[in-house]
């Protein structure tokens, strides 16, 4: 099966995505909409960075660390984030157009029997592109339809026409599913809800867990360690609430530690926690490759994330996979995964009393914590097993494909 992804090559989902279909049978070719390094699961990539992409951000390794995270013009779009994503909403749509040959290039070459979008902004924009008779498949992440899709006038017509030229729609929620048919996705055409990195390897997560039991750990027993992956997304992640809940924590459960990886080097990060005092407690670490920034949620006891518009995070299936006990927005996507008070707790991310309120409750309760962590392990089981999702893709994608040849 030849299958040609149109992805952000750096992003951690498209080469856990890369992870979940490599195999006999497939052969895999990348549109890059990223400037990055050609993943060993490519046989050949080509890199359009559309919507001034190559100013978003450095490359990044195959290790998954930042190269030249500084530097001069990258760091001032990394200040002026929230400017810089309005930007993109309205000029971003305008770019594609100028990568239109280019694209249909590389597909007609490859002649690949289906094209996969990993998200719709703007890698499902550029397959729109697509001739028609080569299908198209279009993943969906919790903040395509609820957030981008609405950013302008121009992205909301971009957004209908990807959906209107996919034939199959994936999503990691059964909310984005219906969402889509609105934003003009065929109701008769076929649909696959499943995570949207592909699942986990949750084999390596028991090796894991069977090292850090061995291993002793310089966590003091005595302190609890909250982490909070999520780094800056404008108007989707509110981390303005989360650092504005850390004193009021702080000042009913001294001995926290709160961990923030993707927010070194941050000003508004830096900025926030030196106003409030928290230098102590908060340690803002840079982006980390996913088996570090595993490790740091086995040590942890919350994972915090204050969205609003999500679908099913890959850092909140990796956390409860870890064991930690998770606190996240109450929107429909995290509901079909916790259950209040029992699997996690959901709040309003907006509501900086509410989220404190949960937080205190939830280190207090030691035996809900570990309740949590064995039902919510069975959970990702069923639901997020990468051998299960992989068999769940393929069976998928098989429905595009001529007769001819599924075995």
């Amino acid at each position: 099966m030849r299958i040609v992804l149109v992805a952000d090559g750096r992003s951690t989902i498209t080469r856990n995505w890369l992870a979940c279909l490599a195999g006999e049978g497939m052969d895999i070719f990348m549109v890059s909409t990223f400037p990055c390094e050609k993943p060993q699961q490519v046989h050949e990539m080509l890199i359009l960075p559309v919507a001034f992409s190559s100013l978003a951000g450095g490359q990044v390794s195959l290790s998954g660390e930042k190269k030249n995270p500084g530097g001069g013009l990258r760091k001032a779009i990394s200040f002026l984030r929230g400017s810089f994503q309005r930007l993109r909403y309205r000029l971003g749509p305008g770019t594609l157009r100028f990568y239109r040959k280019r694209y249909l290039d590389f597909i007609n070459k490859i002649q690949p029997d289906l094209v996969h979008a990993l998200r719709i902004p703007f890698e499902g924009m550029l397959a729109s592109f697509t001739p028609a008779q080569y299908p198209v498949l279009i993943s969906t992440w919790g903040n395509d339809l609820t957030l981008h899709a609405r950013g302008s006038k121009r992205m909301a017509g971009w957004t209908r026409k990807a959906l209107q030229r996919a034939n199959g729609l994936m999503a990691d929620a059964d909310r984005d599913l219906k969402l889509a048919v609105e934003w003009g996705y065929n109701a008769t055409f076929p649909t696959l809800m499943v995570p949207g990195n592909g699942g986990l390897d949750l084999a390596y997560f028991k090796q894991l867990d069977a090292r850090k039991e061995k291993k002793k750990t310089d966590k003091n027993s005595q302190n609890y360690h909250i982490i909070n992956p999520r780094g800056f997304r404008p108007g989707s992640v509110h981390q303005d609430v989360f650092f504005n809940t850390i004193p009021a924590i702080l000042g009913k459960i001294p001995n926290i530690r709160f961990f923030c990886p993707a927010m070194a080097g941050q000003a508004a990060a830096e900025r926030r926690v030196h106003e409030l005092g928290i230098e102590k407690q908060v340690q803002l670490l840079p982006y980390l490759p996913q088996p570090e920034l595993w490790d740091l949620y086995r040590d942890c006891d919350i994972y915090l994330s204050l969205s609003s518009h999500d679908g099913t995070p890959n850092t909140f299936l990796e956390a409860i996979a870890c064991g930690c006990f998770p606190i996240v927005g109450d929107i429909p996507s995290l509901r079909a995964w916790v259950e209040d008070r029992k699997t996690g707790m959901l709040v309003d991310p907006t509501n900086v009393e509410q989220v404190v309120k949960s937080v205190v409750k939830a280190l207090q309760a030691k035996e809900l914590r570990k309740a949590a962590r064995s039902s919510n392990w069975k959970i990702v089981n069923e639901r997020a097993d990468r051998k299960k999702v992989r068999k769940a893709i393929i069976d998928f994608y098989k429905l595009f494909l001529p007769s001819s040849m599924i075995n």
